[in-house]
């Protein structure tokens, strides 16, 4: 009983936690998943509305914004691009889906995979990864910036944010 114990403890907390998100969700009227967007097409996000699928954070701003939508036309809002590559990688749908991300040089929501992503951004999970419309030097493609997610090649990696501002 007594290996046991922690893992019970462990699972109480996380079983609070999950309690909490939910009553804040339902409490404060939170969107997390949108259902019956057949279009595809972005939708309006009014801030402090939506809640990030990926970490369960409010989104607050809408610098560095996703949405991914399946072809169900159920959409999932994200407040860091890295997020959405994150909450992606498991589901049987990932290669499927439409995205949209929020364009830091035009200011509009642009097909995330035609994009072309900074680095070093300060992104709100930390990630470093801004969307632009216009290619600028340093940038990477989709495929370049969802590979540098998924191998933690991020700037929450010391070695990784040492390397990009070589400070």
């Amino acid at each position: 009983m007594k290996k046991v114990a922690p893992f019970l403890v462990i699972f109480t907390i996380i079983l609070i936690i999950v309690a909490l998100f939910l009553s804040l969700a339902s409490s404060q009227k939170m969107i997390v998943i949108k259902e019956g967007n057949s279009n595809r097409l972005p939708l309006e996000m009014e801030l402090g509305k939506y809640q990030d699928s990926d970490c369960g954070m409010v989104i607050e701003n809408l610098e560095y914004a996703s949405q991914v939508i399946s072809s169900s036309g159920k959409t999932w809002f994200f407040h860091d691009h890295g997020g959405f590559i994150n909450w992606l990688k498991d589901k049987e749908f990932q290669e499927d889906v439409t995205i949209w991300v929020m364009s830091k040089d035009t200011k509009k929501w642009i097909d995330a995979k035609k994009a072309f992503y900074s680095l070093s951004d300060k992104t709100p999970m930390g990630y470093g990864f801004g969307a632009y419309e216009k290619e600028q030097k340093g940038h990477v493609d989709y495929e370049t910036m969802k590979l540098k997610m998924l191998r933690g090649e991020t700037m929450n990696n010391p070695l990784i944010k040492k390397q990009l501002l070589g400070n």
